[in-house]
């Protein structure tokens, strides 16, 4: 009981940073959330820690629990790590691909589509972070996918704090472009796609951009 309750925190909380309802710097109160919850403080404490581990809080002695406003230097690093991953993932896409694989991809990136379309903010930020988890489960590589699942939950406050408007219509616009490079099985294209859109993501986002500001109860309502 202790850990589904726990582990019901931890997705509610990251739902909620994920889908930009919860900001950067906003503080998260332990009594309030055990009051919303309906659980122990300890039971918060507990999924603070697991968010702390996946760097989505940040957890400050004699201060409490904030949600993570990741730096600049963290966001390009970020940034780096994922072009490494990806571009390799992207090669080994392209050697084992099929057309149930293909068909996968272009489902995923027609729901994008509608999302960009239906002005949809929460929706479209998860689904184009999807996009690259969605490659990784493809290939049947869960480690990956794990580690791309985390990455990509820290975009999503890089991309909250940092960018601009306009960007989610052309990042669909280049997943699109990956699919037929990965469909074509043309391995250096596809490579130098996936290599430029993540180069395109971080140099959309706008670095001297004001942090905006969260409650928690209208963020978890």
């Amino acid at each position: 009981m202790e850990t589904s309750s726990t582990h019901h925190i931890v997705e509610s909380l990251t739902k909620a940073i994920v889908e930009h309802r919860l900001h950067p710097g906003a503080k998260l109160a332990e009594q309030k959330l055990a009051d919303h919850f309906g659980v122990s403080r300890t039971l918060v404490r507990q999924a603070f820690f697991q968010l702390s581990q996946n760097r989505l809080i940040r957890l400050e002695p004699a201060r409490g629990a904030f949600v993570a406003a990741p730096s600049v230097d963290e966001a390009k690093q970020v940034f780096a790590v994922r072009r490494m991953l990806e571009t390799e993932m992207t090669r080994a896409f392209v050697r084992q691909v099929t057309p149930g694989k293909i068909k996968a991809l272009r489902e995923h990136v027609a729901q994008e589509k509608r999302a960009v379309a239906n002005q949809d903010v929460p929706g479209r930020t998860e689904l184009l972070g999807d996009f690259h988890v969605r490659m990784a489960e493809l290939m049947g590589n869960e480690v990956l996918a794990e580690m791309l699942r985390e990455l990509i939950s820290r975009c999503s406050l890089i991309t909250l704090m940092y960018q601009s408007t306009h960007a989610a219509e052309h990042s669909n616009d280049e997943h699109v472009d990956i699919v037929k490079a990965l469909a074509a099985k043309d391995e250096v294209q596809a490579v130098r796609l996936m290599h430029e859109h993540l180069t395109h993501v971080e140099e959309h986002l706008t670095f001297d951009r004001k942090l905006p500001v969260s409650d928690i109860s209208l963020a978890l309502a």
